[in-house]
């Protein structure tokens, strides 16, 4: 008899409830936390409010990273990984409008 193997690939995010609400690649840009707007990145499609995360606090974080933009081509060359993203205080706000056709 053959055994069967089954492998779980590890979610380093946990599994959490993507809201249907769509964001614009225009409100993601002007959502930098300058006059009153939340803080806003984006990572692979996803959309996250950083706004109360205690490293986003200034306009730049880490010295590299601004709110308002998408970070997927950036985390690589970060010193963490994506589990950054499912931290108490980040928070997903939607899916970032795809802009392809």
């Amino acid at each position: 008899m053959q055994e069967i193997f089954v492998y779980q690939i590890p979610c380093i995010i946990p599994c959490m409830n993507i809201p249907d609400d769509i964001v614009t690649e225009m409100e993601l840009r002007r959502s930098t936390g300058e006059r009153g707007t939340r803080k806003l990145v984006a990572y692979q499609g996803i959309v996250y409010d950083l706004t109360d995360c205690p490293k986003w606090r200034g306009d730049l974080h880490e010295q590299l990273h601004f709110p308002g933009q998408d970070l997927t081509g950036e985390l690589p060359e970060a010193p963490h990984q994506e589990e950054v993203f499912s931290r108490p205080c980040v928070k997903i706000v939607g899916k970032l409008q795809s802009t392809q056709r």
